[in-house]
């Protein structure tokens, strides 16, 4: 990637988890972070902590289901001269209720989160992108939502993530080539979501996303990655 000034990354849901794991691996690889959290004081906290290692981190209020909201810190940003370079879509729910127990606003929520977030925050950054000419998003999704190789599930967590994984392809196909826009899988991580029991790291699980956010010129785009490799939709 190009190295003619520093690059700014918006990560959601960035105050916890696989959002804070690559908040801290950006600042360590020389990014910019914008912290993204739809409760400020928790992302005030989490920023202390990675400030404490000498990263430059702002802290934003967002709640990606709202497009006030992101709309707001859109201003905020504009307003302080901070462009957003990388845009990681990581806010996320996970709900296991089982089909048939299902209820709608439980569904609606996931959709909310996963597929309306990335739809809100597409739009309200992508476009700058790309008058720009240079863009990363990495919309941090999960090999649950597959079709490929087996049914979405659990069902609202699912299907939301297939959701995600459609809008991928759209936005990448909007964006052009120069943004690359890609889909990642970041494993059955050991996080507050995914359980002590998990098997995987919170620093392996962040690993490829951060990988897509630097993606150099030639990297892909429109494509579902897992341990730097693609996979299936």
């Amino acid at each position: 990637m190009s190295r003619s000034r520093t690059r700014t990354a918006l990560v959601t849901g960035g105050n916890r988890g696989i959002g804070l794991e690559t908040c801290r691996q950006l600042v360590a690889a020389g990014h910019d972070v914008v912290l993204g959290a739809r409760d400020a004081a928790r992302g005030r906290e989490a920023a202390r902590r990675l400030k404490s290692d000498g990263g430059r981190v702002r802290v934003e209020e967002l709640d990606v289901t709202s497009r006030d909201s992101v709309t707001a810190c859109a201003a905020r940003l504009a307003d302080a001269g901070v462009d957003v370079d990388v845009l990681v879509n990581n806010a996320g729910v996970y709900p296991t209720d089982s089909f048939f127990s299902l209820d709608e606003a439980t569904m609606r929520e996931a959709l909310d989160v996963h597929l309306m977030g990335a739809f809100h925050t597409g739009q309200a950054f992508v476009p700058a992108m790309v008058r720009r000419g240079w863009g990363r998003v990495v919309n941090v999704s999960s090999g649950l939502g597959a079709l490929t190789d087996n049914v979405p599930s659990p069902p609202a967590y699912g299907v939301s993530k297939a959701a995600l994984n459609a809008l991928t392809l759209v936005m990448s196909a909007a964006a052009g080539p120069r943004v690359k826009v890609n889909a990642v899988c970041p494993g059955w991580v050991r996080t507050d979501m995914g359980g002590s029991w998990a098997p995987t790291g919170v620093e392996k699980g962040a690993d490829t996303v951060v990988w897509l956010a630097r993606l150099d010129d030639s990297g892909p785009t429109g494509g579902f990655f897992r341990n730097r490799r693609r996979i299936a939709w």
